[in-house]
Protein backbone atom coordinates (compact mmCIF):
# COMPACT_ATOMS: atom_id res chain seq x y z
CA UNK A 1 0.00 0.00 0.00
CA UNK A 2 1.66 3.46 -1.12
CA UNK A 3 0.85 6.37 0.89
CA UNK A 4 0.08 9.05 -1.53
CA UNK A 5 -3.20 11.49 -1.23
CA UNK A 6 -0.91 13.82 0.98
CA UNK A 7 1.02 10.98 2.69
CA UNK A 8 4.84 11.16 2.64
CA UNK A 9 6.17 10.80 -0.97
CA UNK A 10 7.51 7.26 -1.44
CA UNK A 11 6.53 5.94 1.40
CA UNK A 12 5.28 2.29 0.84
CA UNK A 13 3.98 -0.50 3.42
CA UNK A 14 3.10 -4.00 3.27
CA UNK A 15 3.78 -7.41 4.97
CA UNK A 16 6.68 -7.81 3.62
CA UNK A 17 8.44 -4.76 3.64
CA UNK A 18 8.36 -0.57 4.49
CA UNK A 19 10.09 1.86 2.34
CA UNK A 20 9.77 5.86 3.45
CA UNK A 21 9.41 7.50 6.29
CA UNK A 22 5.61 6.81 8.01
CA UNK A 23 2.95 9.05 8.69
CA UNK A 24 1.01 6.64 11.43
CA UNK A 25 -1.75 8.81 11.89
CA UNK A 26 -2.53 8.68 7.56
CA UNK A 27 -1.69 4.94 8.18
CA UNK A 28 -4.17 4.17 10.07
CA UNK A 29 -6.80 6.42 7.98
CA UNK A 30 -5.46 4.35 4.78
CA UNK A 31 -6.24 1.07 6.84
CA UNK A 32 -9.17 1.88 8.59
CA UNK A 33 -8.08 0.68 11.77
CA UNK A 34 -8.37 2.81 14.74
CA UNK A 35 -5.86 5.14 17.33
CA UNK A 36 -5.95 3.37 20.64
CA UNK A 37 -7.11 6.11 23.30
CA UNK A 38 -5.87 6.61 27.32
CA UNK A 39 -9.19 5.71 28.16
CA UNK A 40 -8.62 2.20 26.80
CA UNK A 41 -5.51 2.14 28.39
CA UNK A 42 -6.62 2.71 32.00
CA UNK A 43 -10.21 0.33 30.76
CA UNK A 44 -6.98 -2.38 30.45
CA UNK A 45 -5.64 -1.31 33.81
CA UNK A 46 -8.90 -1.74 35.62
CA UNK A 47 -9.40 -5.29 34.06
CA UNK A 48 -6.43 -6.89 34.41
CA UNK A 49 -5.42 -5.37 38.20
CA UNK A 50 -1.98 -4.61 35.84
CA UNK A 51 0.11 -1.45 35.93
CA UNK A 52 -0.22 -1.32 31.64
CA UNK A 53 2.67 -1.82 29.56
CA UNK A 54 5.33 0.82 28.61
CA UNK A 55 4.64 0.12 24.90
CA UNK A 56 0.66 1.11 25.77
CA UNK A 57 1.61 4.10 27.55
CA UNK A 58 3.99 5.60 24.85
CA UNK A 59 2.09 4.41 21.91
CA UNK A 60 4.36 1.79 20.50
CA UNK A 61 1.42 -0.13 20.50
CA UNK A 62 -0.94 2.88 18.95
CA UNK A 63 -3.60 1.63 16.88
CA UNK A 64 -5.98 -1.55 17.52
CA UNK A 65 -9.42 -2.96 15.63
CA UNK A 66 -12.36 -3.99 18.37
CA UNK A 67 -10.07 -3.98 21.11
CA UNK A 68 -13.45 -2.89 22.90
CA UNK A 69 -15.17 -6.26 22.12
CA UNK A 70 -12.34 -7.97 23.93
CA UNK A 71 -12.26 -6.00 26.76
CA UNK A 72 -15.94 -5.97 27.32
CA UNK A 73 -16.01 -9.67 26.47
CA UNK A 74 -13.15 -10.55 29.43
CA UNK A 75 -15.19 -7.95 31.95
CA UNK A 76 -18.05 -10.70 31.33
CA UNK A 77 -16.20 -13.67 31.79
CA UNK A 78 -16.11 -14.81 28.31
CA UNK A 79 -13.02 -16.70 26.86
CA UNK A 80 -10.75 -14.80 23.78
CA UNK A 81 -6.94 -15.92 22.99
CA UNK A 82 -3.80 -14.73 21.43
CA UNK A 83 -2.46 -15.20 18.44
CA UNK A 84 0.90 -14.07 16.81
CA UNK A 85 3.88 -15.51 14.78
CA UNK A 86 6.85 -15.47 13.01
CA UNK A 87 8.32 -15.93 9.72
CA UNK A 88 11.55 -17.62 10.51
CA UNK A 89 13.84 -16.02 7.83
CA UNK A 90 17.13 -15.51 9.47
CA UNK A 91 18.75 -17.77 12.27
CA UNK A 92 18.50 -15.33 15.17
CA UNK A 93 15.47 -12.75 16.30
CA UNK A 94 16.58 -8.91 16.09
CA UNK A 95 15.22 -6.42 18.49
CA UNK A 96 12.37 -5.36 16.05
CA UNK A 97 11.76 -9.02 15.90
CA UNK A 98 11.24 -8.73 19.72
CA UNK A 99 8.96 -6.14 20.00
CA UNK A 100 5.52 -8.65 19.87
CA UNK A 101 6.53 -10.83 21.94
CA UNK A 102 7.63 -8.90 24.95
CA UNK A 103 4.10 -7.03 24.54
CA UNK A 104 2.13 -10.34 23.74
CA UNK A 105 3.96 -11.81 26.97
CA UNK A 106 3.06 -8.62 28.47
CA UNK A 107 -1.03 -9.84 27.54
CA UNK A 108 -0.76 -13.58 28.15
CA UNK A 109 0.18 -12.66 31.68
CA UNK A 110 -2.06 -10.03 32.63
CA UNK A 111 -5.37 -11.89 31.00
CA UNK A 112 -4.62 -15.34 31.42
CA UNK A 113 -5.63 -16.34 28.23
CA UNK A 114 -4.52 -18.91 25.91
CA UNK A 115 -1.67 -17.93 23.27
CA UNK A 116 -0.86 -19.63 19.67
CA UNK A 117 2.11 -18.59 17.86
CA UNK A 118 2.79 -19.01 14.08
CA UNK A 119 5.84 -20.46 12.59
CA UNK A 120 5.14 -19.45 9.11
CA UNK A 121 8.43 -21.54 7.44
CA UNK A 122 6.40 -22.53 4.45
CA UNK A 123 5.95 -18.36 3.88
CA UNK A 124 9.70 -17.90 3.81
CA UNK A 125 10.08 -20.70 1.22
CA UNK A 126 8.18 -18.53 -1.19
CA UNK A 127 8.99 -15.27 -0.52
CA UNK A 128 12.84 -16.05 0.41
CA UNK A 129 13.70 -19.24 -1.90
CA UNK A 130 14.92 -20.81 1.05
CA UNK A 131 14.99 -24.54 1.02
CA UNK A 132 11.74 -26.72 2.81
CA UNK A 133 14.42 -28.05 5.21
CA UNK A 134 16.31 -24.87 5.97
CA UNK A 135 13.09 -22.96 6.51
CA UNK A 136 11.81 -25.83 9.02
CA UNK A 137 15.21 -25.97 11.12
CA UNK A 138 15.31 -21.60 11.28
CA UNK A 139 11.58 -22.33 12.67
CA UNK A 140 12.84 -24.43 15.62
CA UNK A 141 15.81 -21.82 16.24
CA UNK A 142 13.35 -19.14 16.07
CA UNK A 143 11.15 -20.86 18.39
CA UNK A 144 13.95 -21.18 20.95
CA UNK A 145 14.32 -17.60 21.01
CA UNK A 146 10.56 -16.73 21.89
CA UNK A 147 10.34 -19.08 24.31
CA UNK A 148 12.95 -17.31 26.33
CA UNK A 149 10.96 -14.70 26.21
CA UNK A 150 9.35 -16.28 29.22
CA UNK A 151 5.80 -17.35 27.96
CA UNK A 152 3.85 -19.83 30.48
CA UNK A 153 3.80 -23.57 28.71
CA UNK A 154 0.69 -24.21 30.03
CA UNK A 155 -0.76 -21.56 28.26
CA UNK A 156 1.18 -21.19 24.61
CA UNK A 157 1.06 -23.66 21.64
CA UNK A 158 3.53 -23.15 19.45
CA UNK A 159 3.64 -24.73 16.00
CA UNK A 160 5.32 -24.96 12.70
CA UNK A 161 3.00 -24.57 9.56
CA UNK A 162 4.76 -27.68 7.36
CA UNK A 163 4.14 -29.77 10.81
CA UNK A 164 0.53 -28.47 11.42
CA UNK A 165 -1.39 -27.75 8.16
CA UNK A 166 -3.99 -30.87 8.07
CA UNK A 167 -7.19 -31.92 9.36
CA UNK A 168 -9.31 -28.77 10.55
CA UNK A 169 -6.37 -25.79 10.47
CA UNK A 170 -6.62 -26.92 6.10
CA UNK A 171 -9.98 -27.24 6.00
CA UNK A 172 -10.72 -24.18 7.88
CA UNK A 173 -7.72 -22.58 4.93
CA UNK A 174 -10.17 -24.19 2.43
CA UNK A 175 -13.21 -21.96 3.61
CA UNK A 176 -11.12 -18.69 3.37
CA UNK A 177 -9.67 -19.42 0.04
CA UNK A 178 -13.00 -20.02 -1.62
CA UNK A 179 -13.90 -16.61 -0.04
CA UNK A 180 -11.46 -14.57 -1.40
CA UNK A 181 -11.27 -14.04 -5.38
CA UNK A 182 -8.39 -13.40 -6.77
CA UNK A 183 -9.03 -9.57 -7.96
CA UNK A 184 -9.54 -9.00 -4.10
CA UNK A 185 -5.97 -10.61 -3.19
CA UNK A 186 -4.31 -8.19 -5.97
CA UNK A 187 -6.06 -5.36 -4.40
CA UNK A 188 -5.26 -6.36 -0.60
CA UNK A 189 -1.64 -7.63 -1.10
CA UNK A 190 -0.35 -6.61 -4.84
CA UNK A 191 0.20 -9.62 -6.13
CA UNK A 192 1.65 -9.57 -9.99
CA UNK A 193 1.38 -12.13 -12.61
CA UNK A 194 5.00 -13.11 -12.34
CA UNK A 195 4.19 -14.15 -8.36
CA UNK A 196 4.30 -18.08 -7.65
CA UNK A 197 0.62 -19.51 -6.96
CA UNK A 198 1.89 -20.33 -3.14
CA UNK A 199 1.76 -16.43 -2.20
CA UNK A 200 -1.45 -15.93 -3.65
CA UNK A 201 -2.63 -19.11 -1.26
CA UNK A 202 -0.64 -18.11 1.42
CA UNK A 203 -3.16 -15.38 3.41
CA UNK A 204 -5.78 -17.77 4.27
CA UNK A 205 -2.79 -20.07 6.07
CA UNK A 206 -2.41 -17.14 8.07
CA UNK A 207 -5.65 -15.99 8.71
CA UNK A 208 -6.88 -19.25 10.10
CA UNK A 209 -5.50 -19.40 13.33
CA UNK A 210 -7.82 -16.69 13.99
CA UNK A 211 -10.36 -19.18 13.93
CA UNK A 212 -10.76 -21.18 17.55
CA UNK A 213 -11.74 -24.13 16.08
CA UNK A 214 -8.08 -24.68 13.99
CA UNK A 215 -7.17 -25.70 17.39
CA UNK A 216 -9.58 -28.39 17.86
CA UNK A 217 -7.09 -29.87 21.56
CA UNK A 218 -7.73 -26.21 23.23
CA UNK A 219 -11.30 -24.59 21.92
CA UNK A 220 -12.65 -28.34 20.14
CA UNK A 221 -15.16 -27.24 17.71
CA UNK A 222 -16.59 -23.75 19.54
CA UNK A 223 -16.60 -21.24 16.82
CA UNK A 224 -17.37 -18.54 19.61
CA UNK A 225 -13.98 -17.96 21.16
CA UNK A 226 -12.99 -14.47 20.56
CA UNK A 227 -8.97 -13.89 19.27
CA UNK A 228 -6.61 -10.58 19.92
CA UNK A 229 -3.89 -11.08 17.71
CA UNK A 230 -0.87 -8.04 18.34
CA UNK A 231 1.31 -7.11 15.56
CA UNK A 232 3.15 -4.69 13.71
CA UNK A 233 0.64 -2.90 11.88
CA UNK A 234 2.44 -3.78 8.17
CA UNK A 235 0.70 -7.08 8.99
CA UNK A 236 -3.03 -5.67 9.15
CA UNK A 237 -3.79 -6.45 5.48
CA UNK A 238 -3.70 -9.86 6.34
CA UNK A 239 -6.60 -9.42 9.14
CA UNK A 240 -8.60 -7.09 7.10
CA UNK A 241 -9.10 -10.05 4.59
CA UNK A 242 -9.43 -12.40 7.51
CA UNK A 243 -12.17 -10.01 9.19
CA UNK A 244 -13.81 -9.89 6.10
CA UNK A 245 -14.29 -13.28 5.64
CA UNK A 246 -15.21 -14.90 8.86
CA UNK A 247 -18.27 -13.80 10.13
CA UNK A 248 -19.46 -15.52 6.47
CA UNK A 249 -18.22 -18.78 8.27
CA UNK A 250 -20.13 -18.34 11.91
CA UNK A 251 -16.77 -16.58 13.69
CA UNK A 252 -16.57 -13.53 15.37
CA UNK A 253 -13.81 -11.60 13.44
CA UNK A 254 -10.31 -11.13 15.32
CA UNK A 255 -9.22 -8.12 16.97
CA UNK A 256 -5.93 -6.86 16.32
CA UNK A 257 -4.08 -4.51 18.72
CA UNK A 258 -1.11 -2.91 16.26
CA UNK A 259 2.36 -1.16 16.81
CA UNK A 260 4.65 1.27 15.00
CA UNK A 261 7.78 -0.37 13.10
CA UNK A 262 11.19 -0.64 14.65
CA UNK A 263 13.24 1.85 13.33
CA UNK A 264 16.39 1.05 11.32
CA UNK A 265 19.91 2.21 13.05
CA UNK A 266 20.19 4.39 10.22
CA UNK A 267 16.75 5.93 10.99
CA UNK A 268 13.37 6.49 9.50
CA UNK A 269 13.34 4.95 6.29
CA UNK A 270 11.60 1.86 7.16
CA UNK A 271 12.02 -1.03 9.59
CA UNK A 272 14.60 -3.05 11.11
CA UNK A 273 15.27 -5.53 8.52
CA UNK A 274 17.29 -9.18 9.54
CA UNK A 275 18.75 -8.88 6.13
CA UNK A 276 21.23 -6.37 6.51
CA UNK A 277 22.89 -6.79 9.62
CA UNK A 278 23.92 -3.15 10.33
CA UNK A 279 20.62 -2.36 10.53
CA UNK A 280 19.59 -4.25 13.08
CA UNK A 281 20.88 -5.22 16.72
CA UNK A 282 20.34 -8.87 17.31
CA UNK A 283 19.89 -11.09 20.09
CA UNK A 284 22.73 -12.96 19.50
CA UNK A 285 25.21 -9.50 19.29
CA UNK A 286 27.87 -9.16 21.96
CA UNK A 287 27.90 -6.27 23.99
CA UNK A 288 30.90 -5.31 22.19
CA UNK A 289 29.13 -5.44 18.80
CA UNK A 290 26.17 -3.59 20.07
CA UNK A 291 28.51 -0.99 21.28
CA UNK A 292 30.07 -0.96 17.50
CA UNK A 293 26.87 -0.58 15.83
CA UNK A 294 25.16 2.48 17.50
CA UNK A 295 28.26 4.14 17.74
CA UNK A 296 28.89 3.65 13.84
CA UNK A 297 25.43 3.16 12.87
CA UNK A 298 22.74 4.60 15.03
CA UNK A 299 21.29 7.99 13.78
CA UNK A 300 21.98 10.93 15.47
CA UNK A 301 19.58 13.91 15.61
CA UNK A 302 22.46 15.80 17.61
CA UNK A 303 23.86 18.83 16.34
CA UNK A 304 26.91 18.34 13.81
CA UNK A 305 29.62 20.73 16.47
CA UNK A 306 29.46 20.74 20.80
CA UNK A 307 28.91 24.37 20.24
CA UNK A 308 25.26 23.62 18.52
CA UNK A 309 24.53 20.93 20.49
CA UNK A 310 24.99 22.76 23.69
CA UNK A 311 22.84 25.72 21.98
CA UNK A 312 20.25 24.13 20.08
CA UNK A 313 19.81 20.72 21.97
CA UNK A 314 19.06 17.22 19.68
CA UNK A 315 16.12 16.89 17.44
CA UNK A 316 14.23 13.53 19.16
CA UNK A 317 11.87 13.22 16.37
CA UNK A 318 14.42 11.76 14.41
CA UNK A 319 17.20 10.49 17.12
CA UNK A 320 17.63 6.83 16.76
CA UNK A 321 19.03 6.00 20.28
CA UNK A 322 16.31 8.33 21.47
CA UNK A 323 13.85 6.00 19.98
CA UNK A 324 15.16 3.09 20.70
CA UNK A 325 15.53 3.61 24.76
CA UNK A 326 11.76 4.69 24.21
CA UNK A 327 11.53 0.63 23.38
CA UNK A 328 13.28 -0.47 25.84
CA UNK A 329 13.89 1.91 28.67
CA UNK A 330 11.56 1.27 31.19
CA UNK A 331 11.82 3.57 33.82
CA UNK A 332 9.69 6.78 32.87
CA UNK A 333 11.20 9.14 35.18
CA UNK A 334 15.07 8.72 33.57
CA UNK A 335 13.54 8.29 29.90
CA UNK A 336 11.53 12.19 30.48
CA UNK A 337 14.99 13.44 31.72
CA UNK A 338 17.18 12.16 29.59
CA UNK A 339 14.49 14.00 27.06
CA UNK A 340 14.43 17.03 28.51
CA UNK A 341 18.80 17.10 28.75
CA UNK A 342 19.20 15.56 25.69
CA UNK A 343 16.61 18.10 23.47
CA UNK A 344 18.04 21.13 25.34
CA UNK A 345 21.44 20.62 24.95
CA UNK A 346 22.69 19.59 28.37
CA UNK A 347 23.39 15.88 27.57
CA UNK A 348 25.84 15.05 24.24
CA UNK A 349 24.76 12.26 21.91
CA UNK A 350 27.77 10.26 22.78
CA UNK A 351 26.14 10.21 26.41
CA UNK A 352 23.33 9.18 24.85
CA UNK A 353 24.64 6.58 23.01
CA UNK A 354 26.66 4.90 26.07
CA UNK A 355 23.01 5.19 28.23
CA UNK A 356 21.32 3.19 24.68
CA UNK A 357 24.31 0.54 24.82
CA UNK A 358 24.27 -0.48 28.72
CA UNK A 359 20.57 -0.82 28.14
CA UNK A 360 20.61 -2.40 24.92
CA UNK A 361 23.73 -5.02 26.12
CA UNK A 362 21.84 -5.96 29.66
CA UNK A 363 18.56 -7.15 27.93
CA UNK A 364 20.11 -8.88 24.60
CA UNK A 365 22.87 -10.68 27.92
CA UNK A 366 19.36 -11.67 29.88
CA UNK A 367 18.22 -13.23 26.78
CA UNK A 368 20.86 -15.03 25.79
CA UNK A 369 20.65 -16.45 29.34
CA UNK A 370 17.13 -17.50 29.11
CA UNK A 371 17.49 -19.23 25.48
CA UNK A 372 20.61 -20.89 26.49
CA UNK A 373 18.34 -22.70 28.74
CA UNK A 374 16.32 -23.97 25.95
CA UNK A 375 16.44 -27.51 25.30
CA UNK A 376 15.31 -29.12 21.84
CA UNK A 377 12.79 -31.25 24.62
CA UNK A 378 11.34 -27.41 25.77
CA UNK A 379 10.98 -26.63 21.89
CA UNK A 380 8.66 -29.74 21.62
CA UNK A 381 7.22 -29.17 24.88
CA UNK A 382 6.08 -26.14 23.11
CA UNK A 383 4.86 -27.62 19.89
CA UNK A 384 2.77 -30.70 21.03
CA UNK A 385 -0.51 -30.39 20.60
CA UNK A 386 -2.25 -30.49 24.26
CA UNK A 387 -5.18 -28.73 26.02
CA UNK A 388 -4.09 -25.34 26.71
CA UNK A 389 -5.08 -24.09 30.69
CA UNK A 390 -8.09 -21.28 30.05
Amino acid sequence: LKLEEGGEEGTDVDPWDVKGKVDYGKLIKKFGCQAISDEQVERIERVTSMKAHHFLKRKTFFAHRDLDQILQAHEKGEPFYLYTGRGPSSEALHLGHLVPFMFTKYLQDAFKVPLVIQLTDDEKVLWRSLGIEEAKRLARENAKDIIACGFDINRTFMFSDFEYVGGKFYENINSIQRCVTLNQARGIFGFKGEDNIGKVAFPAIQASPALPDTFPHIFGSNKKVRCLIPCAIDQDPYFRMTRDVVPRLGYHKPALIESVFFPALQGDSGKMSASDPNSSIFVTDTRKMIKNKINKYAFSGGQDTLEEQREKGANLDVDVPWKYLNFFMEDEEKLKEIGEKYSSGQMLTGEIKAILIDVLADMVERHQKARAMVTDEIVDAFLAKRPLAF
